[in-house]
């Protein structure tokens, strides 16, 4: 028996299956003339891809940019021929493989697999070429959005300035930012990073505009330098009026979102007549960032927000320095880093003084180079490392600025004082009143019209305010204030300062005669034995040399236009000086401070002085008998050692009248309550200060006779400073309700202290409680030693200026003023014993995490 297996198939499958089998066998069979082909056409291939690159390079060569089509193009011609060229490579060894005169091979998978890729290869070569064809390779380049400035790639101590700015273009809606310092300090430079930063991250803006303004400013120069870089600048635009292109200005710029950047404004520019769009918090297309030496062209550019560029941190000034330096130089002596360091302290802070000093010093590699340069900056800085010429005059320009003659004697008056030294404002203004700078005829007109002077200083960034009604120069600053007062002014001027210069004896005499202002403040000389020739003297500066012993008789004899002198503090507290002026001599004499010398008499001779302005010190009622007899006493600050002669200077008008400090100690036997109310006279009282008055019980005010008639006979207004010390017996200090621009109060040792502001003072006037608020005005709240004290207020208060609350060894005080109100205007710091705050009680839970981050331990 046998089967039979019949396969049925019809003819569509057959046909597929022979095409199928010749298809595969032709990739074996035309394997090498595809290998051939491949090998030629990429040739031809590459040749194309030359000739287009060639007119590509021409094209970048006139600042036009690769169309991207040609770019990607490129690529596949790279990619391809890497695939090609490993093809051509193995061929041969594929085709010894082959078989029955090519039709066939040893291996047909390896041959068919081979053949397939080399067929497929070339059909992507022949692709490339028939693509390769390019009416035009490149393109105009799109304008950059701003245009990169050279500047040094790190910017020291700036960074965190830089990112604020920066988060104000990008995030927020202010349209005009300001950003002001002192020459020198880096605003430029601010700048510029500002500019480039644009290149580095991508933005919504279409353009950043670089102007440099200067202080010849012109309108003209602006738009010009606006108009090259948004297309509008050519030969028949330069020759339009200012308001015919501030017409295109603001048509083009209409059309963009913008950045102008104005470098070095002395004065307001005004962007309408320019043509700029006006930025605002409503219009964010367009932001206007300007640079400045002074805060109020911020104001009158009307900025939304400002900047202090500040002087470098100790830390940022060294980093500084040393790049400068350079490594080589800072490890060539095992001297040279320390000396180093000390040498960039002296620069302050300031960039444009680190760099050009630092630069200079690059390659002084001995330890003696590195002193000689401490000790030149010290006594003549504008001689080391040509800072006169590279940093002085460009700081000078500030000088130069100042509005009128007055402003910029009083600057220069400034430099009399110590380096770093903390200058009081009404000891400076009493200076400029003395020596006649100020125009007011009387005395307390002129104040005011001195501390608009010091504000238009700081304004300008050519003194810096501090605390306390003080202001401070930079070293840098002064040091440029004396080279303008030796080198641009010297004729007219004439300053000798020695001061804060540890000098033991002082300069010759013999150099005195010219000199029109002498300041030996702050040294330890210890003699004045010679008798200087002095015609031309109108300013002298002893005061601060604790070891002056002796001053020869007739020193001031042939000074007769000396006009200030001041002596305070000189001299061995507990012996003095013996005060032996040759006062008939000094009839120009308008201001002597003799304040902490222990001088308890006047000299006769002082009677006989049309004296203007006289601050001293001193005690008794000796002394303040014959301050009655001084006709022209103006201005007072006393020290009174006494309750009578506390009473005879209240008992007097003219004497009332000029007091603007007074400081009692007022030691004795005897129980006092003084009537707080009798100060209400003092109208110019600043500061009172309380010491060591052991038997004082009470500030006395008759607030049942006040409050409820709300009479304000006696408020202490121009009262900005009080301290109470040593008082064992006061209870409180309630009368300070009534001094409404209170700035500091200090209450310290004072065992029985019980409350600040008694809330029993009131309470026969328990309507007026809800509208008392005392303290909106302070700053300072120093309380130390009040192991009694229970309560500074009865209730929460704003505290709308206050900067710092510290509290030392006042274990009784539970609670503080505050409540989440308090904290919403501005937070400041809380210093106290951790065991102190930890239990401190809060009026609630939102209060006590309001204030958690404000608290800073004592040390």
């Amino acid at each position: 028996m046998c089967s039979i297996f019949q396969i049925t198939c019809d003819g569509a499958f057959f046909n597929r299956c022979v095409d199928c089998f010749l298809g595969k066998a032709a990739y074996i069979r035309n394997l090498q003339d595809n290998l051939v082909a491949l090998d030629t056409e990429l040739e031809n291939l590459i040749a194309k891809k030359n000739d287009v690159m060639r007119r590509v390079v021409d094209a970048e060569r006139q600042q036009m940019r690769r169309l991207d089509g040609v770019q990607v193009w490129v690529s596949r011609v790279d990619a391809v021929k890497t695939g090609a060229d490993e093809l051509i490579t193995d061929g041969s060894e594929e085709i010894g493989k082959l078989c029955v005169g090519g039709y066939c091979s040893k291996n047909c998978r390896s041959s068919y697999k081979f053949g397939k890729q080399v067929a497929r290869k070339l059909q992507d070569v022949e692709t490339l070429i028939a693509e390769g064809v390019f009416e035009a390779v490149a393109e105009r380049a799109p304008e950059p959005v701003a245009d990169k400035r050279p500047t040094e790639p790190t910017i020291v101590g700036l960074q965190s300035q830089l990112e604020q700015v920066w988060r104000c273009l990008v995030e927020e809606s202010e349209g005009i930012i300001g950003l002001y310092g002192m020459g020198g300090v880096g605003k430029t430079t601010l700048l510029i990073h500002i500019n480039n930063k644009f290149l580095e991250s991508p933005t919504n803006f279409d353009c950043v505009i670089w102007v440099v303004v200067s202080k010849d400013l012109r309108l003209e120069k602006i738009q010009e330098d606006i108009g090259k870089k948004i297309g509008l600048f050519d030969g028949s635009w330069k020759n339009k009026s200012v308001e015919e292109k501030a017409v295109d200005i603001l048509r083009r710029l209409g059309e963009k979102r913008f950045v102008l950047l104005l470098d070095d404004l002395w004065e307001r520019v005004d962007l309408t007549e320019v043509g700029v769009p006006l930025p605002s918090p409503q219009n964010t297309t367009s932001k206007v960032v300007f640079t400045t030496r002074f805060i109020d062209v911020c104001g009158s550019m009307e900025s939304h927000r400002k900047f202090k560029v500040a002087c470098l941190s100790e830390e940022d000034a060294w980093e500084l320095f040393r790049g400068k330096v350079g490594q080589e130089t800072l490890e060539s002596h095992h001297d040279i880093v320390e000396l180093a360091q000390t040498v960039a302290r002296e620069c302050g802070g300031l960039p444009l003084a680190l760099k050009t000093i630092g630069r200079s010093m690059a390659y002084r590699k001995t330890a003696k180079e590195w002193r000689h340069a401490i000790e030149m900056l010290r006594r003549s800085a504008s001689e080391l490392a040509g800072l006169g010429e590279k940093v002085y005059s460009i700081l000078k320009f500030s000088y130069d600025s100042l509005q009128n003659d007055t402003i910029r004697s009083c600057f220069l008056y400034c430099c009399l004082y110590p380096e770093d030294y903390s200058i009081p404002k009404w000891d400076l203004i009493d200076c400029w009143i003395g020596e006649g700078f100020l125009e007011e005829s009387h005395s307390f007109g002129a104040e005011n019209q001195g501390y608009y002077i010091v504000g238009t200083l700081v304004r300008a960034c050519l003194l810096e305010e501090l605390e306390d009604d003080h202001v401070k120069m930079h070293d840098v600053i002064r040091d440029m204030a004396i080279w303008i007062t030796g080198e641009i002014e010297k004729e007219k001027r004439n300053f000798l300062v020695c001061s804060g210069a540890g000098l033991k004896e002082a300069p010759d005499v013999k150099g005195w005669e010219n000199v029109r202002r002498l300041s030996l403040m702050q040294n330890q000389i210890e003699t004045l034995s010679e008798v200087p020739t002095c015609p031309h003297l109108l300013t002298l500066f002893l005061d601060f040399n604790r070891e002056l012993k002796t001053i020869a008789d007739g020193f001031f004899r042939c000074m007769p236009s000396l006009k200030v002198l001041k002596m305070s503090n000189s001299g061995k507290p507990w012996k003095g000086l013996e005060l032996n002026l040759g006062m008939p001599k000094l009839g120009s004499l308008q201001l002597l401070d003799i304040s902490h010398t222990c001088i308890q008499e006047l000299p006769q001779e002082l009677k006989l002085l049309h004296t203007e302005d006289s601050v001293l010190f001193g005690g008794g009622e000796v002394l303040i008998q014959e301050l009655l007899g001084l006709k022209y006493l103006e201005v007072l600050e006393l020290t009174l050692g006494s309750y009578h002669a506390l009473q005879i200077l209240l008992s007097s008008n003219k004497l009332k009248s000029c007091i603007r400090s007074l400081y009692l100690q007022l030691t004795g036997d005897t129980t006092l309550i003084i009537d707080a109310t009798a100060f209400a006279d003092l109208k110019h009282l600043n500061e009172l200060r309380i010491e060591s008055a052991t038997k004082l019980k009470e500030l006395k005010v008759d607030y049942t006779e006040i409050v409820p008639k709300r009479r304000e006979p006696f408020v202490f207004r121009s009262l900005h400073h009080v301290t109470i010390q040593s008082c064992q017996k006061l209870k409180d200090s309630t009368f300070l309700v009534f001094a409404p621009n209170l700035k500091s109060l200090s209450i310290v040792k004072c065992n029985a202290m019980e409350e600040i502001i008694s809330v029993g003072k009131f309470a026969e006037t328990p309507e007026m409680m809800g509208h008392i608020s005392p303290f909106e005005n302070l700053q300072m709240l120093d309380l130390l030693g009040l192991p009694h004290l229970k309560s500074i207020f009865w209730k929460p208060l704003p505290f709308t200026h206050l900067k710092e609350i510290s509290v030392r060894c006042c274990p009784n005080l539970k609670k503080i003023p505050l409540d989440s109100n308090s904290a919403k205007e501005r937070k400041f710091v809380i210093r106290g014993e951790e065991d102190w705050w930890n239990p401190l009680q809060w009026e609630d839970e939102a209060t006590q995490i309001a204030f958690r981050s404000c608290f800073q331990p004592h040390s």
